[in-house]
């Protein structure tokens, strides 16, 4: 019964969110969910009491007494969404309603031992917690700190801007919207050397920003912090003594390079890194943070979020950053394999006896590309790139090819051309840039733990700090 609860609760939780501010009234959730009016009165009184949903007026009726509407209450609860590149970190702090109101970036070496890059993964979650914090609540639930706003205000990001960027240095440093900087991560705040272990064809690789930015850009509007509202559903209490942020966050996910295990939280021999083969990064960062953790793949979590603003159809997402793979949603749900394993995309051989790949194999398509990339020769990227988009269209059937990561960030209108070129003698299947900009794989890893609160995607397995 409990689960069943939680299935009819997931349910009209997704509505409210999609009527957005305007609100729905008890019969319309009736109506979209199949339950009975009783039964989403009962659901509404409970949300209510938690305050995930709130009045939002009453509505013109038929015959009778006006229809009172109900809304989502988006800072009844949030996500961390973590996305750790071979170079760089991307945090974002997303409402109920999938709003980024935070976002925080730092320096990251992947190659640095695990337990370092846990505690500097940590570090920048709480840096960004700290500056979004509202008013009362610290990184420790103590009552504020140093690093917090003004009381009562925060700054959000507007989408697609980016923080000017200064000379590089040894510390993380936050936009002009506060005078509170974030400390240096210390070793895994360097970027990984050119010719490291990944391969002399990631030197191509656009350069991640020197130094970390918290709601960075042109400085934006202040914006009013919600009043707090009673811990969510799901969120974990603070850890005595522990640095356990906001008691209305549910949970943080984690976005990496594969190939990992999904289920147990454990990355495999990542690309160029293969020291983390084994290592319960999941359970770590979980332990350290205070909160529940999931970890996926980079472009799962990608290909996750992109699903959920679309039309539930079949779709692969590239992503060509310091490496390459894809994020495969078929009939509108996230596909990973029974291992974990689809989306190895990078690492489909097209030229036998080719380079060596940093997989170990030779002549893979991220080789390629990123080798064309190194010589300057984008057009020669595309080909190789829109060849492999090609052989996964021909497989899947899928009915669109989305773009992302750096490397075509950079080059966008040439690699969306270029793929397109190929791909369309596969036959008529669209090619375009994914939204989202240098977020999508972050934000997507935040819906790898609020997609289940609404019933969007099955509850992904997390390590519980709690045990």
């Amino acid at each position: 019964m409990p689960a069943l609860r939680s299935h009819n609760a997931a349910l009209v939780l997704d509505l409210l969110r999609g009527a957005g501010e305007a609100g729905i009234s008890r019969i319309e959730l009736a109506e979209g969910t199949g339950l009975t009016p009783q039964a989403v009165s009962k659901i509404v009184a409970r949300l209510r009491a938690e305050g995930m949903a709130a009045e939002a007026g009453r509505r013109a009726s038929t015959g009778g007494k006006p229809r009172t509407v109900l809304r989502l209450v988006p800072s009844a609860g949030y996500a961390v969404g973590l996305h750790l590149d071979r170079d760089e970190l991307t945090a974002v702090l997303l409402d109920l309603a999938g709003t980024r109101v935070a976002t925080h970036r730092a320096p990251l070496d992947l190659g640095a031992p695990a337990a370092t890059v846990v505690a500097a993964a940590a570090t920048q979650v709480e840096a960004l917690l700290a500056r979004a914090a509202p008013p009362g609540a610290g990184p420790h639930g103590s009552g504020g700190s140093a690093a917090s706003r003004p009381p009562g205000t925060q700054r959000a990001e507007p989408p697609g801007r980016t923080a000017p960027v200064g000379p590089a240095t040894a510390s993380a440093r936050h936009a002009p919207a506060g005078p509170a900087t974030a400390p240096a991560a210390g070793s895994p705040g360097r970027t990984a050397p050119a010719g490291s272990a990944a391969g002399s064809h990631r030197r191509a690789v656009p350069a991640a920003p020197a130094a970390a930015r918290t709601s960075g850009g042109a400085p934006a509007p202040a914006a009013d912090l919600p009043a707090p509202a009673p811990p969510a559903p799901g969120a974990h209490p603070a850890t005595p003594g522990g640095p356990a942020p906001w008691p209305r966050v549910l949970g943080a996910g984690v976005a990496m390079p594969g190939p990992l295990d999904h289920t147990r939280g454990v990355p495999h021999r990542v690309t160029g890194h293969p020291h983390w083969d084994g290592y319960p990064l999941r359970d770590a960062l979980a332990a350290r943070l205070g909160l529940p953790v999931v970890l996926d793949k980079d472009t799962n979590a990608a290909a996750l979020g992109l699903a959920l603003r679309g039309p539930g159809d079949s779709f692969a997402y590239l992503h060509l950053g310091t490496g390459l793979g894809a994020g495969l949603v078929l009939g509108g749900a996230l596909h990973r394999g029974a291992r974990t394993g689809a989306g190895e995309f990078g690492h489909q051989v097209l030229q036998l006896d080719g380079p060596v790949c940093g997989c170990g194999e030779r002549g893979c398509v991220e080789v390629l590309c990123l080798a064309a990339v190194a010589r300057g020769d984008v057009a020669e990227a595309a080909r190789v790139l829109g060849t492999a988009a090609g052989n996964l269209v021909g497989l899947l059937d899928i009915d669109r090819v989305l773009l992302g990561g750096r490397v075509v960030a950079a080059a966008e209108e040439a690699f969306v051309r270029g793929v397109a070129e190929v791909v369309a003698r596969r036959g008529p299947v669209p090619v375009a840039p994914a939204p989202g900009g240098p977020h999508t794989v972050a934000e997507g890893a935040a819906q790898l733990v609020l997609a289940p609160v609404f019933g969007r995607a099955p509850a992904a397995p997390a390590a519980d700090p709690a045990g």
